[in-house]
């Protein structure tokens, strides 16, 4: 056998080889001064040939350029020698765990149709394989071959079956160029806006949104060209750990935003507040204060007594408090009125209250900045850190 071109796409891959079948007829035998005789194709419909089939075949076909790829040589002693040349397309049950950083085992497997072990015992030549080391592939490096026969039991018998394994070994190169290259260039692409102004937010948003629209362009591109499998692969843990890194230097922006508004909120909500307690303050300053006096004449002595007796009573307090503790003589209290203020206050949900306390708990325990560009400052280190982190245990796992 001649193995003269492989190449391999998703779960299939492709095989263009010469086929060649030894066996001997003895009823073919001739006496001639011609050892061997080279014989049409055509000739092969006349005699008895074995019924040899790909089991892992998808689709195969011969080759009739000029003519049929077909030659057939007769020994004088009854031996033949049946060649062919076709392309065939066979199965390849693969493991793409690694993809693209994987390693695959491709199997060839011959078997007889229709004739049992009891009828036809096939088997590989010395040296049956050839050219393999000759042959070149795009994707993927030959690291070596083997051929097997074992013996396959199946529902209308047992056959003889000979398998010729590959072992190939993916080439990166493609991948390098074509997807990680372009997804470390545009997670770094995104570390551009830790050095943008944070009040340049078209700009920064901008870039971010630029930044994850094409991660998902490429990884839409990469999945494209893959079967659609449900476990995860190499290359798709990488295209969502760059995705992950894009959308964390957007988000870091958004919270660069928040601290900023929040810290100028909270700096105008200040300066208000102090400047309403200075009002206050003047105000109070000068202020009249103005005692109000309730002169009640009675025409009963006694009564005109009781009214001196409280008015009197009250000539140790400050005149400001007068009206207020003669308020209060009539029967009111303080302790009252809050007692009926929370009463009548309708009460909050249990749940809003939680909400509230738990959202007081998480903003207090949230450390104050009061640099906004420290945000930005320890997003230029911590992020190339983290991306390189990740590298170096991506490459490590899966290469090594």
């Amino acid at each position: 056998m001649f193995t003269h071109k492989k190449v391999k796409r998703n779960t299939d891959y492709t095989l263009t080889l010469y086929l060649n079948q030894y066996w001997q007829d003895e009823r073919l035998a001739f006496s001639s001064e011609f050892y061997e005789l080279t014989l049409s194709g055509e000739f092969a419909a006349k005699i008895w040939v074995p019924d040899t089939f790909f089991a892992n075949d998808k689709n195969s076909f011969l080759h009739d350029v000029t003519e049929k790829n077909k030659m057939v040589r007769l020994s004088s002693d009854g031996r033949i020698k049946y060649g062919m040349r076709f392309t065939t397309t066979l199965a390849c049950m693969m493991d793409l765990h690694y993809y693209p950083l994987d390693s695959q085992n491709c199997t060839l497997e011959i078997e007889s149709y229709g004739y049992t072990v009891e009828d036809v015992v096939m088997f590989w030549m010395k040296e049956a394989v050839v050219g393999v080391d000759k042959a070149e592939l795009s994707q993927f490096t030959i690291l070596n071959f083997e051929t097997t026969d074992r013996e396959e039991a199946l529902a209308s018998g047992t056959y003889q079956r000979l398998s010729l394994s590959f072992e190939l070994k993916r080439n990166v190169g493609y991948f390098i160029f074509q997807t990680y290259l372009p997804c470390i260039l545009i997670v770094m692409l995104s570390w551009v806006s830790f050095w943008i102004n944070h009040e340049a937010t078209s700009a920064r948003v901008a870039l971010g949104i630029t930044t994850v629209l094409t991660m998902t362009t490429i990884s839409t591109g990469v999945r494209s060209s893959l079967p659609r499998i449900s476990y995860v692969k190499a290359i798709d843990i990488y295209l969502v750990m760059c995705f992950v890194f894009v959308f964390a230097a957007l988000l870091e922006y958004a919270a660069v935003n928040y601290t900023y508004w929040g810290a100028t909120r909270a700096k105008m909500k200040a300066k208000k507040l102090k400047e309403s307690k200075a009002t206050t303050d003047v105000a109070a300053t000068n202020e009249e204060i103005i005692e109000l006096q309730d002169v009640r004449v009675s025409p009963i002595p006694y009564l005109r007594r009781r009214n001196k007796a409280t008015y009197s009573s009250d000539a140790h307090f400050p005149p400001s408090f007068r009206r207020t503790r003669s308020y209060y003589s009539q029967g009111f209290n303080r302790k009252s009125l809050e007692q009926r203020s929370t009463l009548e206050r309708p009460k909050k949900p249990y749940v809003l209250n939680s909400l509230k306390r738990g959202a007081s708990v998480l903003r207090a325990s949230i450390p104050k900045i009061k640099d906004i560009n420290k945000i930005d400052k320890i997003a230029r280190i911590a992020f190339p850190l983290s991306f390189l982190i990740f590298n170096s245990i991506y490459w490590c796992f899966y290469v090594f």
